[in-house]
């Protein structure tokens, strides 16, 4: 009998998912189903990057703001621009970032290879040396080697350090056994669920000096990439933890009460993963809605290259960068282009264009001013009343 049986009971490597309630199986059913509509969603290539950059950029910066970091969103991108400039007494901390990003660049590569990465020790120890490489640690501190000393963090202490080595190697078991082989259809369900335990089991044993919740948070970003979840979108849970961080801690600390706690704690992390899904398809349909009218806009042009058809375009096309209605008295400023366009023009070319515009209905005329008509290509939303027109869009 281990020590680690009397000294921490809730390992048990079991979870009773008849427990999970039903509303929480319904939102698992709806992450399934959301990341499969990400992963098919056709963006430019550059859109496209742009979004990856800003979640890895939130899930890197989440992953060490857990354990610290006190670098912004803008400061992480701009660093993974190469364009952050930090006093040395800061520097540790996009090393910190560098590390996360790296180790997450090799599992997307592995896996864009047909090479998904298995759930074995050697593995999660090479994860835990990745994100620890070349920072200032203590002493006692390895990289990639188990702990051979007692560990507290707050109020939790690690399990005993001589069934560290037993106790991650029978959870690589457990997590590859049939326990968590899904059922038809639920691939990616029981992947968001095995990858939550496996992070919650992680943060129980506690087997390395330190880094060991970035290692669970990696080694959950690689469980949700090796699913078929898109790489934007295998952040989100990390994000969820440190947005909600207090939250974060209190359920991990109840989740090692009693074996029970830990549904508690499930339905807390696939809530969050839930919400983050719903805020990025948000972004996504934005972009897609962006780039569908401007593909509208040039067509409606199509073969119309006067001067005046030009300025009305890029008139349209730049109102719609606008986030209120614009008055008639500063469209001109709206961007350099249309200044220059309405420089030599008098106020009655500008009203001209704008009252053409409106009878086309690129553009909406309201008592705030006038602006985009975006919603005429939403094609399949239900008939509504305008409250700036009164017409239905």
């Amino acid at each position: 009998m281990g020590t680690y049986q009397s000294t921490h009971p809730w390992i048990t490597f079991k979870v009773r998912t008849d427990d999970i309630p039903p509303r929480t199986w319904v939102i698992l059913g709806e992450c399934q189903s959301k990341c499969k509509h990400i992963a098919n969603v056709p963006l430019r290539p550059d859109t496209a990057n742009q979004l990856y950059r800003i979640y890895l950029a939130k899930g890197a910066l989440a992953t060490t703001a857990i354990e610290g970091n006190t670098l912004s969103q803008d400061e992480v991108l701009q660093h993974l621009e190469g364009k952050l400039k930090l006093p040395p007494s800061r520097e540790y901390l996009t090393k910190e970032i560098d590390n996360v990003v790296g180790a997450c660049n090799e599992i997307l590569k592995s896996i864009k290879e047909n090479k998904v990465p298995e759930i074995n020790v050697p593995n999660i120890s090479s994860l835990n040396s990745s994100i620890l490489k070349d920072l200032k640690l203590e002493e006692d501190v390895l990289p990639g080697k188990i702990r051979q000393y007692s560990v507290v963090v707050g109020k939790y202490r690690g399990a005993p350090a001589k069934d560290c080595e037993f106790l991650l190697g029978k959870l690589c078991d457990w997590l590859n056994g049939e326990d968590f082989y899904p059922a038809e259809g639920l691939d990616i369900a029981y992947a968001i669920l095995k990858a939550i335990i496996c992070h919650l089991y992680l943060a129980w044993i506690h087997p390395f000096g330190d880094g060991n919740g970035r290692t669970a948070r990696l080694l959950e970003f690689q469980i949700l990439l090796s699913a078929g979840i898109p790489a934007a979108s295998a952040h989100l849970l990390s994000n969820h933890y440190n947005m909600t961080r207090s939250e974060y801690y209190r359920q991990l600390d109840l989740s090692s009460k009693n074996e029970k706690n830990i549904i508690p704690f499930i339905t807390y992390a696939i809530q969050g993963f839930f919400d983050g899904l719903v805020e990025q398809i948000d972004v996504i349909w934005k972009q897609q809605w962006d780039i569908t009218w401007r593909n509208y806009v040039h067509e409606h042009f199509k073969d119309k290259n006067s001067i005046t058809h030009v300025r009305r375009r890029h008139l349209t096309l730049d109102l719609s960068r606008m986030k209120e209605p614009i008055p008639a008295s500063k469209i001109s400023e709206i961007s350099p282009r249309i200044t220059k366009a309405y420089a030599n023009c008098t106020h009655k070319t500008l009203m001209r264009d704008l009252n053409s515009l409106v009878n086309t209905g690129l553009i909406l005329k309201t008592e705030k001013g006038y602006r985009a008509q975006k919603e005429i290509i939403l094609a399949f939303l239900p008939d509504r009343i305008s409250k700036e027109s009164g017409s239905k869009v």
